[in-house]
């Protein structure tokens, strides 16, 4: 029998692709979203797990669910009713990051920085013989000035999360290993994310190792040149895409795609085309606001854009042409070329992406002057081709805070590729 765990905070799955590919059985997994959760669930029948037979998706907030509803559970699955006592061998959960991330504000009394409280209260209960814990590597800069232990009462002050867990681990008898901060683009994704990752052992269990670095990075063009019509010769990052890496768990065998899901692109006037044609390779809109201020801009290069900023500023082009050779001195003009979004930067094509996020309009592709698909997202992502991500494509305003439409449940997942790397050390253990 496949070595059993548990995914908390599952989101669409990106975690449990690579806990699967590394061989395990997900026995149960919770998520609060509607959206992901219905991403995630038709994934999972997709590779053979079944609802209340061999697995079981809990969708709600993990602040109701105890060890005993989990055994409870466990034990009621058709498939496991032979064996009443099963042990969980490991725990995976990455508490919903937003609050620690260094693109936010990082409140420390953001509600989601106490949900390792939750995972830690989890741990506890079901007594795994492994754990890991993922997460932003802002979460190391928080501290918290009053922390209420759940397990004695013991007051931390002003000690950071991961201080915190350790410390509460081993009141529980858990050893951690040293805290690392692992790059995506060292284990086969084709992206630069840093994640920070904690194992854990109980005391009775044979210590594990974090994954070994793989030395050939994947870049953007092996990633998606088949999806964007870049040249290239290497396609095998594509290939395995594809084909897919997650078996179906009855026919043992991946899934290849049958059709190109979510990868509907966005059609973008020619003036905003042309704003991102602006962008050199790996360059970002507050870097390129200093480029236009310190050389100006030939915008007779850029007719579009040209007229779009005649037509806001009801000034004529011949003025707009001048004014944009010396643009230091005009704001407006300079705002509306770059626009006030600072944090938006185009990709380089021969190197690993950038980190892929929730807001498609962060990231633009070179050459094609847009933002990436869904489809392309997920393949720096590492999911499979067969990988369909359901809800919405995107959304906007204040329907962010209720809504996980597409891009962000990609955006927020963990890739399956180091979530594997990851597990495949503790399938080594446990073996």
């Amino acid at each position: 029998m496949k070595p059993i765990v548990i995914d908390l905070f599952c989101g669409a799955g990106g975690m449990s692709e690579g806990i699967l590919q590394a061989g395990f059985h997900i026995i149960f997994s919770n998520e609060i979203s509607k959206d992901a959760s219905e991403t995630y669930r038709k994934r999972h029948e997709q590779l053979g797990l079944v609802q209340g037979e061999n697995t079981w998706l809990e969708v709600g907030d993990i602040k109701n669910i105890t060890g005993t509803y989990i055994k409870r559970i466990i034990s009621e699955l058709k498939d496991f009713e032979e064996n009443k006592n099963i042990e969980i061998d490991a725990v995976f959960g990455g508490p919903p990051c937003q609050g620690f991330s260094r693109a936010g504000k990082q409140e420390e009394n953001d509600n989601r920085n106490l949900l390792f409280k939750e995972y830690l209260r989890v741990i506890n209960e079901i007594k795994p013989k492994y754990l890991v814990f993922e997460n932003v590597p802002g979460i190391i800069d928080i501290k918290f000035k009053s922390f209420v232990s759940d397990f004695d009462n013991e007051i931390y002050k002003n000690k950071n999360a991961i201080d915190i867990i350790e410390n509460e681990l081993k009141k529980v008898e858990y050893n951690l290993l040293e805290p690392r901060i692992l790059n995506a683009s060292n284990y086969g994704v084709p992206q630069n994310r840093h994640r920070l990752i904690l194992i854990g052992f109980r005391n009775d269990m044979k210590k594990p190792k974090y994954p070994k670095e793989i030395q050939q990075k994947i870049t953007l063009r092996e990633a998606i040149s088949d999806l964007t019509n870049y040249e290239l010769d290497n396609k095998k990052y594509q290939k395995s895409s594809q084909k897919g890496r997650t078996k179906n768990i009855v026919t043992n065998k991946t899934i290849s795609e049958k059709k190109k899901y979510n990868n509907e692109l966005s059609k973008h006037y020619n003036y905003i085309e042309e704003r991102f044609s602006l962008l050199n390779e790996g360059e970002s809109n507050s870097q390129l606001r200093k480029r236009l201020i310190k050389d100006g801009l030939e915008i007779i290069k850029y007719p579009n854009l040209l007229e779009y900023l005649s037509n806001r500023l009801t000034t004529s082009k011949s003025e707009i042409v001048k004014k944009c050779k010396n643009i230091s001195k005009e704001k407006k003009l300079l705002d509306l070329i770059v626009t006030k979004k600072n944090s938006r930067i185009k990709l380089y094509l021969d190197k690993p992406s950038n980190t892929i996020l929730t807001l498609p309009d962060d990231l633009i592709l070179p050459i094609c002057n847009r933002i990436c698909s869904v489809r392309e997202f997920a393949r720096l992502q590492s999911f499979d081709d067969s990988f369909v991500f359901y809800g919405k494509r995107t959304t906007g305003g204040k329907a962010r805070k209720n809504e996980v439409p597409q891009y962000t449940q990609v955006g927020n997942a963990v890739p399956p590729l180091l979530a594997k790397a990851i597990a495949f050390e503790i399938y080594k253990v446990l073996k």
